[in-house]
């Protein structure tokens, strides 16, 4: 028992110091792990920007409209939502890898190519629960509007307006997945240092190589990133439902 309590002790000793480097690494901007934090920032905003453009639109027609073959996909994007993140990865690779059809334009290993598999992976996410925001609303709203008299236009603005809540948790949902994949980073950016190597990929990395305190480092930052994405969440629901 005496040699079990000892080892505990010397592994939160360990992990202690691991978080006093964390905090002197970020402290003294250590360009190595200030890299990797823009890198992943520059990336994932993209990705979400890109998700949320194509995203809102289609997951308002696949809430709001009905077609043969609706509940078909519906079931095709919910499936996507569970993706792992290597099947992406796997998937874009063989689509920008040299030998595939969109080798010409060189995407693999850069940040471009990156871009191309998070927003595979975020744009699901934002369809499904767009559409499942809509379908929510759609009844009692739509039919409110058309006795007002509304125009398609404000038909539409004034659906998205009273599903805001909602498409912004889808939002935030497909934020949180992208900045803390991996697979898709590692296969599509190639962890090239200084150049395509995101918070992950270097947790991934340098916990791999032993710098534990490095692999801390980029998890405080990661963690940061993600309670301030919660708290806006939180402060916006606090507006809306003041």
């Amino acid at each position: 028992m005496a040699l079990s309590f000892m080892g505990g002790t010397a592994a939160m000793d360990y992990i202690s110091q691991g978080i006093a480097t964390a905090f002197q690494l970020l402290a003294r901007g250590d360009a190595e792990t200030w890299s990797a934090v823009i890198t992943t920032l520059r990336v994932s905003s993209l990705s979400i920007l890109i998700s949320l453009l194509l995203g809102i639109p289609a997951g308002f027609l696949l809430g709001s409209i009905s077609f043969p073959g609706k509940n078909s996909i519906r079931t095709l994007v919910d499936t996507l939502m569970a993706l792992p993140t290597v099947v992406v990865g796997l998937l874009v690779y063989s689509l920008i890898s040299r030998r595939g059809p969109l080798g010409e334009f060189g995407l693999l290993f850069t940040l471009e190519g990156i871009v191309i598999g998070q927003v595979v992976l975020g744009l699901p996410i934002v369809v499904a629960l767009t559409a499942s925001a809509i379908e929510s609303l759609e009844i009692q709203l739509r039919q409110t509007l058309l006795t007002l008299g509304t125009t398609k236009k404000q038909l539409v603005l004034s659906t998205l307006w009273e599903a805001r809540y909602a498409v912004t948790v889808a939002a935030i949902t497909a934020y949180s997945r992208i900045i803390s994949e991996v697979g898709v980073s590692m296969m599509l950016g190639g962890n090239i240092k200084w150049h395509t190597r995101s918070i992950t990929t270097a947790m991934a990395l340098e916990t791999g190589k032993g710098e534990f305190a490095m692999g801390i480092a980029l998890g405080m930052v990661l963690l940061f990133i993600v309670l301030l994405v919660n708290l806006f969440l939180a402060e916006f629901k606090r507006r809306s439902a003041a």
